[in-house]
């Protein structure tokens, strides 16, 4: 996931330890600007509005061989688990993009996204994650970046108990439900 995390559960909700004004250095406090939304972080200086805005992760689902690619993550949270390549989305970034990227990155395979599966997000965390089916058109895979070994998974052998993220299980069970009677790329 070069150097991002894919979930930092509930990582910026509470004030995220935003202290300061990104603008004037002023102190940011916590303030209900709209009675129907949750408090802002508003400089006391400037009257600075810091608006915590959701992160957005994007990731592909690909078969290789027959099977699922996943990767074993090398880094918390969730080390150890089996997950889908994908990463955080840069500003300016198309999802796309980012989704091609971080699979490269971290399977070592050049895909080509070819439809959405799905929009997954959870209470509580900051993260919207865009899951695309994708189909490889180049590379060989590996593990790289952040995890420590890569590999195909028919849908009969998914390490079900062992994948990291509610999003891991929950677009693998949407790729299976949409996919699982043939092969898709």
């Amino acid at each position: 996931m070069a150097d991002h995390d894919h979930h930092h559960h509930g990582h910026h909700h509470g004030g995220g330890g935003y202290r300061f004004c990104p603008r004037c250095a002023g102190s940011l406090v916590r303030r209900v600007l709209k009675s129907n939304e949750p408090g802002r972080l508003v400089c006391e200086k400037c009257s600075f509005i810091f608006y915590q805005d959701p992160k957005v992760v994007a990731g592909t689902i690909c078969t290789l061989d027959g099977g699922l690619v996943l990767l074993r993550r090398g880094i918390e949270p969730a080390m150890g688990k089996w997950v889908f390549p994908g990463g955080y989305v840069d500003r300016g970034e198309s999802t796309t993009e980012a989704a091609v990227r971080e699979t490269l990155e971290e399977s070592h395979l050049e895909v080509e996204t070819r439809s959405l599966l799905g929009v997954y997000s959870y209470p509580g965390s900051p993260n919207v994650i865009i899951v695309y089916v994708a189909a490889v058109v180049g590379g060989a895979l590996a593990a790289g970046d952040e995890s420590t070994e890569a590999g195909t998974f028919s849908l009969a052998r998914i390490p079900w108990d062992e994948l990291a993220f509610p999003s891991t299980v929950e677009a693998l069970r949407d790729f299976e439900r949409l996919y699982g009677q043939g092969q898709v790329c």
